[in-house]
C-alpha cells in the first residue's frame, strides 16, 4: 500500500524505530507515532527495537527518553552498535525526533550527574535550569512561541502548549537550531531542528492535539526538498 504526500507524491510504507534503551515511555510514544499516521493517512508500521539492523533500515527513527542525561547516554551506549545505527541511518537521511532527554542528547554534551558527551548534532549542553521563584523540575503545561517557520510547527494554531518535565535544558545553542521556546524563567528552548534531525524537550506523546500535530508532521516532514527552515 501506497499513500500520498500532500503536494501528491506516492509514498512508500514507513519503517517508524521507536529506539528502546532503557529510556522509558516506550509505549507512548510509538502508539502517539501509530495514532498520528492514522490521522494522516501515511501507511506505517510502528516498532519498538534496539536491533540496529531495524534502525538502519528505519524511515523514520523516534528517541524518546525521561531521567537523568548521563543515564539515557549510557543505555544508549549499553547496546552493541546501537548509537552507530542510528548515527548511520541519520547521516543517511533518515528524519530523526528526539523526545525530551531524546532531544537533550541531540547537544554536544549533558552536565547531569557528571559531564557527558552527547551526540552532537546540535550546538550548546544541557544544564540545570534557573528559574528563580519558580519550582524545578518544570512540570505541567506551558505555552510555545515559535521562532521561525518549519514543518515540524506547521498548523499548530494560537498558542499551542507542550507537556513539559524537567529540570535541565539546553544553553548555548544556536538561533538557527531553534524552533520554538517556552517561557520558564526566561527563555528555554522547546523545539529545535538541524537538516533531519529535530527534537522536543516536552513530551510529545503527552502533548495531546500539538503533540499528535507534531507527529503527524514528522511523518510527513521531508527534509532533502529543502522547505523552509529544514536546512539550517
Amino acid at each position: 500500500m501506497t499513500t500520498k504526500s500532500p503536494d501528491g507524491a506516492r509514498l512508500e510504507r514507513q519503517l517508524i524505530v521507536v529506539i528502546d534503551y532503557d529510556g522509558g515511555n516506550l509505549a507512548s510514544a510509538a502508539r502517539a507515532a501509530t495514532r498520528a499516521a492514522e490521522m494522516v493517512g501515511v501507511d506505517a508500521e510502528v516498532v519498538i527495537s534496539n536491533d540496529p539492523g531495524a534502525v538502519r533500515r528505519a524511515s523514520r527513527i523516534v528517541l524518546p527518553g525521561q531521567g537523568a542525561f548521563a543515564d539515557c547516554a549510557r543505555g544508549l551506549a549499553a547496546v552493541p552498535g546501537l548509537r552507530a545505527s542510528i548515527e548511520d541511518a541519520v547521516d543517511g537521511g533518515s528524519p530523526f525526533l528526539g523526545i525530551c532527554v531524546g532531544m537533550q542528547l541531540m547537544a554536544e554534551r549533558g552536565l547531569e550527574h557528571g559531564a557527558t558527551q552527547g551526540l552532537g548534532w546540535i550546538g550548546g549542553e544541557i544544564a540545570p535550569m534557573e528559574a528563580p521563584g519558580l519550582r524545578l523540575p518544570q512540570m505541567g503545561w506551558n505555552e510555545l512561541t515559535l521562532t521561525r517557520p518549519h514543518p515540524l510547527t506547521e498548523g499548530l494554531g494560537l498558542a499551542p502548549h507542550g507537556y513539559f518535565v524537567h529540570s535541565y535544558a539546553l544553553t548555548g545553542a544556536g538561533p538557527g537550531d531553534l524552533l520554538a521556546t517556552t517561557d520558564y524563567g526566561g527563555a528555554v528552548p522547546a523545539i529545535v531542528a538541524h537538516g533531519n534531525r529535530a527534537g522536543t524537550q516536552f513530551h510529545v506523546e503527552k502533548s495531546q492535539d500539538v503533540g499528535l500535530k507534531i507527529m503527524a508532521n514528522f511523518l510527513l516532514w521531508e527534509p532533502s526538498r529543502g522547505s523552509e527552515g529544514v536546512e539550517a
